[in-house]
């Protein structure tokens, strides 16, 4: 499999500021790759980078195998951007800006209505093709958004957090387009999001925090670096089990919104012997496998929506 993302060494400073410290990442043609960072963390500066909206400050990257630094044109061509911030304009109606995006990208003139008719459709705004986008709500102008980052089949789209604000279903409708993108022509994606349904769909997940990459793996490898079992209780004395679960059972105990969260192996078993053994009241108890967001607060010692 061809890489199609080659970053080696990446920063960004703003004088004495270092943004990003040195980015290593490898993305491969078809894969949909994650990148997920806390406020702060250097996740936007590095798209913004790779997108050649920012000058890197020290490495190197290729991207379909166009060097960032020396051949930013070609990079541009090759990629496609989906920002969570409104670009469009609200003085032309949706056809125009998307044929204004066909144009701009070289899409073939016999293709482009093709295109636009498909990724309308798939939007659920084939009705307000030629209403001016300025009418429209802010879900809609998001979906067109969207639509018009698919246009020219870039071999690399980049969403950073594509959906949000989205309806359920109008989500789960670009995901089956975007899926179907990728089986069609190969597409690879690069997607931050604060959906954890839509960064266990990607072959492999990035964390980064404080400008470096923390972790790499795909979602099962992520969870299963969590260890064991994820434990999460609540009593009438959650201080005192605290002290407990810490001093008598060796545990690291996290507490949330009043909820104190561990980790343990064989967690059946350990539930059975502290339940038995306490001697405080347990108002409420629950085991689970560990999810992503375990594997986000355990890395960066926040939830991914912080």
């Amino acid at each position: 499999m061809q890489k199609v993302i080659d970053v080696k060494g990446l920063k960004k400073s703003y004088g004495e500021l270092e943004a990003v410290k040195g980015v290593d990442l490898d993305v491969y043609e078809g894969e949909c790759f994650g990148f997920l960072g806390p406020n702060g963390a250097g996740k936007s500066t590095t798209i913004n980078m790779l997108c050649t909206m920012l000058k890197p400050s020290g490495g190197s990257a290729k991207i379909g195998g166009f060097d960032l630094m020396k051949e930013r044109a070609s990079v541009r061509e090759t990629i496609g951007i989906i920002f969570q911030d409104n670009t469009l304009d609200e003085k032309l109606t949706a056809k125009e800006n998307l044929m204004l995006h066909c144009r701009f990208y070289k899409v073939p003139a016999q293709e482009r209505m093709t295109r636009i008719d498909r990724v309308l459709e798939m939007v659920e705004l084939s009705d307000r093709k030629n209403s001016f986008v300025g009418t429209f709500s802010g879900g809609m102008k998001r979906r067109l958004e969207i639509a018009r980052g698919l246009l020219h089949y870039p071999k690399v789209l980049f969403l950073d957090e594509p959906t949000v604000g989205l309806d359920p279903q109008t989500r789960a409708h670009i995901w089956d387009y975007i899926h179907k993108l990728r089986e069609e022509i190969g597409i690879t994606i690069f997607l931050t999001t604060h959906y954890m349904d839509e960064a266990e769909i990607c072959d492999k997940i990035a964390i980064i925090d404080d400008g470096r990459i923390i972790a790499l793996d795909t979602p099962a490898g992520l969870k299963d670096g969590v260890g064991g079992d994820i434990i999460e209780i609540s009593a009438d004395n959650n201080l005192k089990a605290k002290e407990e679960l810490e001093q008598k059972y060796g545990r690291t105990v996290k507490e949330q919104d009043s909820i104190l969260i561990f980790e343990v192996e064989k967690g059946n078993e350990f539930i059975a012997e502290f339940v038995k053994n306490a001697d405080f009241r347990i108002t409420s108890i629950n085991l689970r496998r560990p999810t992503l967001n375990d594997v986000f607060l355990k890395l960066t010692g926040k939830q991914i929506r912080d």
